[in-house]
């Protein structure tokens, strides 16, 4: 890791951490991705995590309070858009007919995409309006 990365990985260890204790595992290879999407078979949350504080700080809080009702994904993974790229671009391969967006998040469950919540679905919205979108979408799915 060479000193720029050394530096933005301190400076985005906070909202890393953000979704980690919310109990999120973070996926940070390519190999971890395709370890993850080719065997699980549960309904899980993907949340793209971002820098951008316009949108990302509303994605993560709205991600962590989605999970606080009866109905939640099985599982709860991240890729870190900007940072970890490799992981990020493996998991948008799975993201069938999906433009890329960061922040953004996804309900997966046997390898394929059931729901996707873009960028322009985040940003200029209120946290209990993304929460409202999720737990919609886990009525749905899980």
């Amino acid at each position: 890791m060479n000193a720029y990365e050394e530096y933005m990985r301190e400076i985005t260890q906070s909202m890393r951490d953000e979704l980690t204790n919310a109990g999120f595992e973070e996926l940070v290879t390519p190999e971890a991705v395709d370890q993850f999407m080719s065997t699980n078979e549960e309904t899980a949350l993907v949340v793209v995590n971002s820098v951008c504080g316009c949108a990302a700080g509303l994605a993560r809080p709205a991600a962590v309070q989605s999970l606080d009702g009866e109905q939640k994904p099985a599982k709860l993974v991240t890729v870190f858009a900007g940072q970890d790229r490799e992981a990020t671009a493996k998991m948008r391969e799975y993201f069938e007919n999906v433009e890329p967006s960061s922040p953004s998040m996804a309900i997966v469950k046997g390898g394929e995409l059931k729901h996707f919540i873009p960028r322009e679905q985040i940003e200029g919205h209120e946290v209990e309006d993304i929460v409202t979108q999720l737990t919609n979408a886990y009525s749905e799915f899980c």
